[in-house]
């Protein structure tokens, strides 16, 4: 029994460099979110609600030794930041005038090979518009990546 706890452990071990090595190699990942929390402020107080989503995000040409990438959306592509670390990628992209978007890539399968993922926006405006953000989100899903 002590044998094969032992043996169970080395391949969790051993898988685990096997996808943060797919992690540094990516050169495209397509991410899907389907949950997102809300948050806002009502009379000073913090308050959050979830909801489903159907958000797709992009990025392309990933150079995790230079530090950069592509964020494809449907606004238009954007040069990002990316950052490699020890069980996560992460996507940094900071707007001119404010916002502040980031997605992080773990290493942890989700299922069929797609790996979880979260996808944040700080944004906050006193006016909702549809189709744009207006209060911090949160999103979660699973990206696949690609060569």
């Amino acid at each position: 029994m002590a044998l094969a706890f032992c043996l169970a452990g080395t391949v969790a071990l051993n898988a685990q460099p096997a996808v943060r090595d797919k992690l540094a190699a990516a050169k495209t990942v397509q991410c899907a979110f389907t949950t997102y929390a809300t948050g806002t402020w009502k009379n000073g107080e913090a308050q959050g609600e979830l909801k489903t989503a159907k958000l797709s995000v992009q990025f392309t040409e990933i150079n995790t030794d230079e530090g950069s990438a592509r964020m494809v959306g449907g606004f238009g592509t954007y040069d990002i930041i990316v950052r490699l670390s020890p069980g996560a990628l992460h996507f940094i992209q900071a707007f001119r005038d404010g916002p502040l978007y980031t997605t992080t890539i773990f290493d942890k399968e989700s299922r069929d090979g797609k790996l979880k993922a979260v996808h944040t926006r700080h944004e906050y405006a006193d006016v909702a518009l549809p189709g744009f953000t207006s209060k911090p989100e949160q999103y979660y899903g699973e990206c696949a990546l690609g060569p």
